[in-house]
């Protein structure tokens, strides 16, 4: 099972990125899938997760209004609009699949990651 992030780079404060996960090895069409992010310095940290349906989703407070998160079941892959982007959104951007249901933002409580993608936002 791989996880492959991209869509990373350097883009100007208010600018935007499209953040694209592609899952291969299993379909996680009825997992939940979702993003985080490590700032350098810090621990990484939730950003957004989507259920299986893409009925059910969350964004961590900092990013409500500015990213968006989506899926395509039968392209195995979760996308992350990110518009508005700050200085502050700059970190390493994780894609993360089959999440435990209750603990979603937690971390450890995903099995899957990816191998991250930087994102780098200049003031």
């Amino acid at each position: 099972v791989q996880l492959q992030a991209s869509g990373g780079g350097l883009v100007q404060a208010g600018g935007s990125l499209r953040l694209s996960c592609a899952a291969s090895g299993r379909t996680f069409s009825r997992d939940y899938m979702g993003w985080f992010r490590q700032a350098p310095g810090k621990e990484r940290e939730f950003v957004a997760y989507i259920s299986g349906s893409g009925g059910s989703l969350l964004y961590t407070d900092s990013v409500k209004g500015r990213f968006t998160i989506s899926r395509d079941n039968a392209k195995n892959t979760v996308w992350l609009q990110m518009n508005s982007l700050k200085p502050e959104d700059t970190a390493v951007y994780f894609c993360a699949a089959r999440g435990a249901i209750g603990a979603l933002t937690r971390t450890q409580r995903w099995d899957y990651w990816g191998q991250g993608t930087l994102v780098t936002v200049s003031s």
